[in-house]
């Protein structure tokens, strides 16, 4: 009689990284001809099992050496206490267990939380990665999905259509030390939502669908490049590809032989039994020393080792800034090295190519330098609002103020264009000497300026442009300040602030010589900080008045 097996194919969906464009991994998909196996082993833990395990088995026949998603329900490793089943194909593969990542997925309801968390340690301890399934389309309970800690969370397409959850999800995956993913990815316009939300990786029918071989090439559309934050950088998550790992062991016949089957791999890593990197091969340098002359009879059984480096490795939270630094400082005949990213238990998650970070900050810094205002070389409103919309979903406190200067219309007639550009260019130059690391200055043309700060950072930026004498041509000048407090849950995007701001700006013109109002989001009435003549209790979001040009 023939068995369910002998109808049951596997298909291979490429996981794309977004910003380099790469193939990070492969999820493994059960395709059965007749027959629901999938509703049965929802029922069935062992059967469930046994798919994963049949999944690997299959992957090997490919011979392909990308990271490997396997997937189960999450009522399987709770009932089975661990996947034995796939650890014994993991091993017969000759594959390492964090080449593997389990994609847990719904349902959740009546599965035993502790027993679930239970097995995910077990499996974690043997060095298998963690990746919570379903996320916005399923029943994962919040307080479980924290409880996992996955290192990959995989978000059902659907919820880009509500950017404020997506957003608090990044930010969630942000304090996990978890990478986000979009599947079931379809048009370029979710494939670009997808990337304003934060997302580091997809996979879906836009860049390649599920094939019985595994796709050597995926489309990725060209997507504009985002703004990094100015002094931390993009993170190194972005720019992930797949390490191609040896044992520590691995003689230097075994690295050939990958290398060589292998062109697009630059490089391979020796590492011990849990993973960690300890040696690094660099595929020119080795292949160079193996084609001299002897190169082949000298070293092919000796171990790879011998014609290796030390590993360069940076966590997995480090910015790409900070994987630049780690290059150069080094050997400057390593720079095209591959550089190894660990976990939190020094275990390798894959490499960063000094290529994509160059590549990637360099397009970084032109987009930038595209929205400076070419008067004061401050970033426009676009940047400031970006991150006003950062520290929202972050459920920062923050301030945002509006500048400008009184009457400039008047110091242009009275004064001259030149002047007023120079008064404008001094301005400028003071708000960027007072910020600090956590404040941003923005120019938005005219003599507007806005600052976003964390509130203790208000009252320094003030002193240097409020209580200094200004003058142009000859001429005095005062300043005018507003500025809005927003705790966590007062405004829900940049758009609320601003008008929020709005009535603080006409309080603030209002007043006579250099002012400075300041209120807070949702509540009516403000403080006046610096100036006087007004009452205090009008101006709020919503509120208004007549005021100074």
């Amino acid at each position: 009689m023939p068995s369910w097996t002998d109808t049951l194919r596997f298909a291979f969906q490429p996981v794309v990284n977004l910003t380099t464009g790469g193939v990070v991994a492969l999820e493994i998909l059960a395709r059965p001809e007749a027959g629901d196996v999938l509703a049965q082993a929802r029922r069935d833990p062992e059967l469930d099992g046994t798919l994963a395990a049949l999944a690997i088995r299959a992957a090997a026949r490919k011979e392909t050496l990308l990271p490997l998603h396997v997937n189960v329900f999450a009522g399987t490793p709770a009932d089975l206490g661990g996947l034995a089943a796939l650890r014994a194909a993991v091993r017969e593969a000759g594959r390492m267990a964090w080449e593997v990542t389990v994609d847990i997925g719904p349902p959740y309801t009546h599965v035993p939380q502790h027993a679930l968390l239970e097995a995910v340690a077990a499996l974690r301890a043997d060095g298998f990665r963690i990746c919570a399934d379903g996320v916005g389309d399923g029943d994962v309970p919040l307080r479980l999905l924290t409880d996992l800690a996955p290192e990959l969370v995989k978000l059902d397409v659907s919820l880009l259509a509500r950017p404020a959850a997506v957003r608090a999800m990044r930010t969630l995956c942000e304090h996990l030390g978890a990478l986000l993913s979009v599947e079931g990815v379809e048009t370029e316009t979710q494939c670009a939502a997808a990337v304003a939300a934060g997302a580091q990786l997809a996979q879906g029918e836009l860049f390649a669908p599920p094939a019985r071989i595994p796709a050597a090439d995926v489309y990725v559309p060209v997507l504009a490049p985002t703004l990094a934050a100015p002094r931390s950088g993009p993170s190194v998550r972005q720019f992930l590809r797949p390490a191609a790992l040896l044992p520590a062991a691995a003689s230097a016949g075994q690295v050939r032989a990958l290398l060589t089957g292998s062109p697009d791999v630059s490089g391979v890593l020796l590492v011990d039994a849990s993973g960690r990197p300890v040696r690094s091969v660099h595929r020119s340098r080795f292949l160079l020393s193996m084609s001299g002359r002897y190169g082949h009879a000298l070293y092919a059984d000796r171990p790879a080792a011998k014609l290796s480096d030390p590993p360069r490795t940076v966590g997995v939270d480090a910015t790409a800034w900070e994987v630049l630094d780690v290059v150069a400082v080094g050997d400057p005949d390593r720079t095209s090295d591959d550089v190894a990213v660990v976990d939190r238990y020094g275990r390798c998650v894959g490499v960063v190519r000094l290529a994509d970070l160059v590549r990637a900050l360099a397009e970084s810094r032109v987009e930038e330098a595209a929205s400076l205002n070419p008067l004061t070389r401050l970033p426009g409103s676009d940047t400031i609002t970006c991150e006003v919309d950062r520290r929202i979903a972050d459920g920062r406190m923050f301030a945002l103020s509006w500048l400008d200067v009184d009457h400039f219309k008047r110091v242009n007639d009275g004064a001259g264009f030149a002047a007023g550009d120079e008064l404008i260019r001094a301005v400028g130059r003071a708000l960027q000497r007072t910020a600090s690391d956590t404040t941003r200055v923005g120019h938005i043309g005219g003599d507007d300026f806005l600052v976003l700060a964390d509130p203790d950072g208000l009252d320094p930026v003030a002193t240097s442009v409020l209580d200094a004498p200004w003058s142009a041509g000859g001429r005095a000048v005062t300043l005018s300040q507003a500025t809005v407090l927003c705790p966590p849950g007062s405004v829900r995007d940049h758009r609320q602030a601003a008008a929020c701001l709005a009535p603080l700006k006409q309080a603030a013109k209002a007043l006579p010589g250099a002012s400075w109002v300041l209120g807070r989001a949702g509540l009516p009435g403000h403080e006046i900080r610096r100036g006087t003549g007004a009452t205090a209790a009008e101006a709020g979001c919503g509120a208004g008045g007549p005021g100074r040009g």
